[in-house]
């Protein structure tokens, strides 16, 4: 017995291929958010012909068998009352398959899963300039680019791409601008034309390991707006601990989160406006930052004379 004891315990996922992960966590996505699941749905997902789909399920059934049960009636597995998943699903990406439905890429997701009613995005960047950035990304390349700002109007720069950064508005590109000689922020549906520099190489400063305000961590504590009623609400709503959620977030994305976010950001909760339901506690950690001008109410303190 004692040798059995000491066997290390196999996690019933282990011994499973990639694909077989894949088909086993859509069906319990279908049971765990919508309650049942059939083998069409299975066929359907993942293009398998009805013994594949069986083979999935008769495989579920023997790893997790308290989570399913056989519907006689409408030939679909249902969920129990003793459902615990097995597999650990992302909020956004549920969200998103429950909002939008599954796809490849490859065409149109299928649609939402659930009555859903999202928002349209009104910031859609061009795949034919989304592409060369991206592949810039990965291969570590610099990108000739045609871009329009506020301050220079149109033209070409050479960026030295490194991230993708979402501000929840629109998408941006976080880059070594060679022309100004500096890491910044450029939005990508501003950029009109962009291609892809294979032949040239990088240099070191311009890695995002050179990046000071990316690299740089900010703790950002957020509470209930003492100008509003009913904080407890608040609380609820952004998941507080002990009314304050802490954030650690990059110094490059910390005013666009602000912004992003309605959080008053002045020294002494001075915004009225009701949209700002959290006001940052400590605004002194924002100094040096170079995203501070966004977030809302936000006013450097004065140097020292």
């Amino acid at each position: 017995m004692k040798e059995l004891a000491d066997q290390p315990i196999q996690h019933p996922l282990q011994d499973l291929s990639q694909t077989q992960r894949e088909r086993l966590a859509f069906i319990e996505f279908r049971l765990y958010f919508l309650g049942d699941v059939s083998r069409t749905d299975v066929m359907l997902r993942f293009g398998l012909a009805p013994a594949g789909a069986t083979r999935d399920f008769a495989l579920y059934k023997e790893r997790f068998p308290a989570n399913l049960r056989l519907d006689g009636t409408t030939k679909t597995y249902v969920i129990t009352d003793s459902f615990v998943p097995a597999f650990e699903h992302s909020v956004e990406r549920v969200l998103t398959a429950l909002s939008q439905g599954f796809g490849d890429g490859l065409g149109p997701a299928t649609g939402s899963l659930i009555s859903c009613e999202v928002p349209a995005s009104l910031n859609r960047p061009q795949l034919d300039v989304l592409a060369p950035v991206t592949r810039a990304i990965h291969r570590q390349k610099p990108v000739r680019i045609t871009y329009t700002s506020k301050s220079s109007g149109t033209k070409e720069r050479t960026i030295v791409p490194f991230a993708m950064v979402a501000d929840g508005l629109r998408w941006h590109v976080r880059a070594y601008d060679r022309d100004r000689q500096k890491f910044l922020d450029f939005v990508i549906s501003r950029i009109d034309h962009a291609a892809e520099l294979t032949a040239n190489k990088v240099d070191d400063h311009e890695y995002s390991s050179q990046d000071i305000q990316w690299n740089r961590i900010v703790e950002l504590e957020l509470v209930p707006h003492p100008g509003r009623k009913y904080p407890e609400i608040a609380e609820k709503d952004y998941g507080m601990q002990d009314g304050v959620l802490r954030l650690k977030v990059r110094a490059a994305m910390a005013g666009y989160i602000l912004r992003h976010w309605h959080v008053d950001c002045s020294e002494n909760h001075e915004i009225t406006d009701e949209a700002f339901r959290l006001w940052l506690r400590d605004p002194l950690v924002l100094y040096g930052v170079s995203t501070a001008e966004l977030a809302p109410g936000y006013k450097a303190p004065l140097r020292a004379q």
